[in-house]
């Protein structure tokens, strides 16, 4: 406090003071003239209007005092609530009875609660019930001595959560002579987290030290075992004393891997590496984390695989002080990866078994039938022609072999389903092309049945995103289920609608017998006819379970609904996909439009095998922007090799995935044939897939193209396969 503010705050100046003050002030003001009064004598009226001033002055000075002592005590007003409200801690008067009397800001925020519900409630019963114990032991040592008590408890907030604090309390008499408790609290919550941390971390410290799942070695600068925790001694058969101060981790090591692990370091540093200790611990030297597995040798001789992470210990200065080496044993892992590998492998050896079974099957079946069937279609047209009797017995044999042949497909067909061995060319498919192709294939046998086929009309304009040929197989599948298993003059009917905004719900129903509800339930097992082996009708019972998978494989499910007496209706849902278009800016770009063929330039041959036509048309595109080269077109592998073989061509477009033999096979066969054997032959697929490109390439294709395909892209590809082959005409050019 200034001297000013004491001097106001104990008081204004004594009456004598303050009329010498007036005095000397009124001798600075202007003197009253005999004017500004009553008639009085000039004497009188001097000393009256003197008297006057003298006592106005008077008063202001006391006003201007007033006026001092007051701001002087707004200031001291203002420090006392800095001091003691806002004080880091908080303060508490108590009253003999324990009620809080006063308190500070600081006191009601650490209970989170307002000064006013703070003041005139016990202070017990801000400190939490099992710390009670602690104030009362605490008020009850300061009863007895007038010294300051101390002491750590818990005390609750109005919320519930708990605070720890440091009360210290003292004794003092207050203002009625009553004794009082003058009560400091110090939010201590942050400490006591800390040392809660640090009791949890050498509990922690000492479990991980003590731990028999692990092994912790630790070692001085030279490699030598200082520590070797329970978990070493466990893993490895050692006690401690056994082993500290005498031996090193790789002195437990299995010698051989040291030495290939030292090997392998001073072939990437280029400098020689001892195989001890050292290339146990040289990435971690190097400030490198390093784990990795090795062998340990227990004392009893038996080896154990461990997975080790090996850390310098460094000093404040970043100087080595030796290493740890922690690890786990991987004995388990090593069995179950061990037990894994062998199973993969059994499971490889199966696969590949299983797809060597179906392709010798394939041959070996295909073989005698191809002679069957062949033999009796030379028989049937042979001269002189068969009598009836023969011409009947040929006819079974060739109905018989047909049948044969469709049961050899199916069976192959689901077995490489099952083992995964077919792959689906997913791309824009146009339904109506492909309605138009199945009925014009189920037309001739619904007439002899006398089945009426009402399909969509011409002209739809969907879509969709399938395999073209696994959806012509499972509509026709559907379709022939339909005519063969329906009522004499029923009928069949397609439907094709959109199914929401993105699908298209294709039915085949019928008008036959119906199935029965546990007749739907085995509907797709595989050989299973529900009963129809004694009919008249011919089936394997296996054409269902292949349309339904392959459905599957596309995205989509089949459903069945029947009712017995009315008929069926087999149904599934495909994806939308938008029509396949080529950007004539790229068309454009890819080569110009309709050029001269140079003089003297010879016109060269390609050859595309595909079965979609809208791939057929794009590519026909592209080819009919160059005038050097001819295209020829296949819908099968079959077709391709017969055409390869007559047309020489000077490249062979081959998509993978076709009816009959695939891409692959019809490679394999023209590379075995002399004649063809040259010629570069490019895959062109959307199967997009890194392993499937790979496998192609190894099969011997000369490049791989996806679908879809960058037509620029494509005409460099196709104008190296032309260089190669024109390399393969001349080979000294």
């Amino acid at each position: 406090m200034t001297g000013k503010d004491q001097r106001a705050v104990e008081g204004a100046a004594s009456p004598e003071v303050l009329r010498r003050q007036a005095e000397a002030r009124l001798l600075k003001k202007a003197v009253l003239t005999p004017e500004n009064v009553a008639v009085l004598s000039p004497e009188a009226t001097r000393k009256l209007l003197h008297e006057l001033q003298v006592h106005q002055i008077e008063l202001e000075m006391q006003n201007e005092e007033l006026r001092e002592s007051q701001a002087a005590l707004e200031g001291v007003r203002a420090r006392y609530f800095d001091l003691y409200d806002l004080a880091p801690v908080g303060y508490c008067t108590v009253s003999e009875a324990g009620l809080i009397l006063q308190a500070n800001l600081s006191a009601a925020t650490l209970l989170g609660i307002t000064r006013g519900e703070l003041v005139r409630r016990p202070l017990s019963r801000f400190i939490l019930r099992e710390d009670q114990d602690i104030y009362f032991l605490h008020s009850k040592r300061l009863a007895g001595a007038d010294q300051v008590q101390s002491c750590e408890l818990r005390m609750l907030r109005q919320d519930g959560a708990p605070v720890w604090v440091h009360l210290t309390a003292t004794t003092a008499q207050g203002a009625d002579g009553a004794p009082e408790l003058l009560v400091v609290l110090n939010d201590i919550s942050a400490r006591k987290r800390q040392e809660m941390l640090l009791v949890k971390s050498d509990a922690l410290q000492s479990a991980i030290f003590n731990s028999a799942n692990f092994s912790s070695i630790a070692t001085d600068q030279k490699g030598v075992i200082q520590i070797f925790n329970v978990g070493a001694e466990r893993m490895l058969g050692y006690a401690a004393s056994e082993v500290m101060n005498k031996l090193t981790p790789a002195d437990l090591s299995d010698p051989r891997e040291l030495i290939e692990r030292a090997r392998l370091l001073s072939a990437q540093l280029a400098s020689p590496i001892a195989p001890g200790f050292e290339a146990l611990v040289f990435k971690a030297t190097r400030g490198i984390e390093d784990i990795y597995e090795l062998t340990y040798i227990r004392r009893d001789g038996v080896r154990v695989p461990a997975v080790v992470s090996v850390t310098a210990l460094r000093d404040p200065q970043n100087a080595i002080l030796g290493y740890l080496l922690i690890g786990t044993d991987n004995t388990a892992r090593k069995q179950v990866e061990t037990e894994r590998n062998a199973a993969v492998a059994i499971a490889q050896k199966a696969s590949q078994a299983k797809s060597d079974f179906l392709s010798s099957m394939s041959h070996e079946l295909r073989t005698p039938l191809n002679a069957i069937l062949g033999f009796a279609q030379l028989m049937q047209s042979s001269t002189p022609p068969p009598t009836d009797s023969q011409q009947r017995s040929i006819e079974r044999i060739l109905k018989s072999g047909w049948y044969l042949l469709e049961l050899i497909n199916e069976i192959l067909d689901l077995a490489r389903i099952e083992a995964g061995n077919v792959i689906l060319s997913q791309e824009p498919v146009a339904l109506a092309a492909v309605l138009l192709e199945c009925r014009a294939m189920i037309e001739s046998e619904a007439q002899e049945r006398g089945i009426a086929l009402t399909f969509p009309p011409h002209g739809i304009p969907h879509f969709l995103s399938a395999d073209r040929t696994r959806l012509k197989q499972v509509l026709i599948n559907l379709l022939s289920n339909a005519v063969k298993y329906n009522r004499p003059g029923g009928a069949v009917t397609v439907e094709c609608k959109l199914a929401g905004s993105d699908a298209v719900a294709i039915s085949v129903s019928d008008t036959g017998l119906g199935l029965a509800p546990e007749q739907i339930a085995q509907l797709f097992q595989p050989f299973n006819r529900l009963g129809r082996e004694a009919g008249t009708v011919e089936g394997t019972g296996i054409g269902l379970v292949v349309s339904r998978q392959l459905v599957e494989m596309m995205g989509g499910r089949i459903e069945v609904q029947s009712t017995v007496g009315v008929g069926s209706r087999f149904g599934f849902e495909m994806r939308l996909s938008t029509a396949p278009r080529l950007d004539p800016a790229l068309l454009e770009h890819a080569a110009p439009a309709r050029r001269p063929l140079p003089a003297g330039k010879a016109q060269r041959t390609l050859l595309y095998v595909e079965d979609n036509p809208s791939n057929l048309e794009l590519v026909a595109q592209i080819i009919a922007r160059r005038p050097d080269l001819r295209l020829l077109a296949a819908v099968d592998g079959t077709q391709g090799i017969e055409l390869a073989r007559a047309h020489l061509p000077a490249v062979i477009l081959m998509d993978i995935n076709l009816p009959g033999i695939s891409g692959i096979d019809a490679m394999k066969i023209l590379h075995a044939d002399p004649a063809t054997r040259h010629i570069p032959i490019i895959a062109l697929s959307a199967n997009a897939m890194p392993h499937d490109v790979q496998k192609a390439l190894a099969a011997g294709f000369s490049s791989y193209i996806t679908k879809p395909f960058n037509v620029q892209q494509f005409v460099d590809t196709l104008d190296a396969g032309l260089a190669l082959a024109a390399k393969a005409a001349n080979p000294r050019t």
